[in-house]
């Protein structure tokens, strides 16, 4: 998921485009503005954690562009394209190195299990919206 700061700071398309060129097929994208109830959903994982309620707020400020994504041993090497949280300690040329701000503005998130990448997948997409 492309994250409100990095849509708002127009990266969608380079994004995207690193996305690609690493070697990933989209199976399914769209751009969506989620209200605050639904980004509490998606993170309700969180919800006693302190940063959930910022999380959420942040969530919800702006469109996000949502995508299930396809590459041998995906989760991995996503993990590796788009670096550490913390933009400052991402490795050079990482989608968060490039494009995110900050910590709580880190531009991109991506499942950390295959597990959690059918729950999330099937939160934004129905079966008839993935190609």
């Amino acid at each position: 998921m492309i994250k409100p700061d990095a849509v708002a700071n127009g990266h969608t398309g380079a994004i995207l485009n690193d996305i690609i060129k690493d070697g990933f097929r989209i199976v399914a994208l769209k751009q969506i503005h989620l209200s605050a109830p639904i980004a509490g959903k998606f993170y309700a994982i969180h919800k006693e954690r302190p940063f959930y309620n910022d999380l959420v707020q942040f969530m919800s400020s702006g469109p996000i562009v949502a995508a299930i994504l396809e590459k041998d041993n995906a989760i991995e090497s996503f993990r590796t394209l788009i670096g550490a949280t913390d933009p400052s300690k991402a490795e050079a040329g990482t989608i968060r190195n490039k494009y995110a701000k900050s910590i709580d503005a880190n531009a991109i998130h991506g499942s950390d299990s295959d597990e959690n990448a059918q729950i999330e997948g099937s939160f934004f997409f129905s079966a008839f919206e993935r190609f």
